[in-house]
């Protein structure tokens, strides 16, 4: 996970010229429970609010718990979506469809788990959004795939990174081109 973390305090911006970045993590050696603490708090260190959307409220709840535990420091800062002084946290979990305009911790990164969907607005206008998906289940990379396509076609830059030697390095890059499949 290091070239992760490294990749994130070096990238922070999005690009201006065709809209946002988004960066798509192939996981097939680091589970969700290890990757996601990584970026999250690289995120942090960069200064940003972070929005982890899912798709199921149980994942979430999952996940709140293995937050609490996974950093040297004993716990990574986070609430849920709806729970109290959700507006102060720096990481909010959620499974809302779409982070609306003035978001309760104002996220200016998003970080989709589990096939949640990303808008068009939210490519274009957040500081980064990053893509999750689980490279040993077919349907995950199908619908990553699918994603990828829909950030192109956004005209935002789109970032593959994958792990498939063992460590985290970016493949393929693109600035609103073709979609490489």
């Amino acid at each position: 996970m290091a070239d992760t973390a490294n990749e994130t305090s070096s990238e922070q911006g999005a690009s201006t010229e065709t809209g946002g970045e988004v960066l798509f993590y192939h996981m097939t050696r680091s589970p969700l429970e290890a990757t996601l603490p990584t970026l999250l708090q690289k995120s942090l260190e960069a200064g940003w609010k972070v929005c982890v959307r899912g798709t199921d409220a149980k994942r979430i709840d999952w996940l709140d718990e293995r937050l609490w535990t996974t950093t040297d420091d004993g716990f990574l800062p986070h609430g849920k979506a709806g729970g109290l002084h959700e507006v102060d946290q720096p990481v909010l979990l959620t499974t809302d469809a779409e982070i609306p305009k003035g978001t309760p911790n104002a996220a200016n990164a998003l970080i989709s788990v589990d096939g949640a969907s990303v808008s068009r607005e939210e490519m274009t206008t957040l500081t980064r959004v990053s893509i999750l998906f689980d490279g040993n289940d077919p349907d995950a990379v199908a619908h990553a795939r699918s994603q990828w396509k829909e950030v192109v076609a956004a005209g935002c830059t789109a970032k593959y990174w994958s792990q498939e030697s063992g460590r985290w390095e970016m493949k393929v890059s693109t600035q609103g081109a073709e979609s490489e499949d």
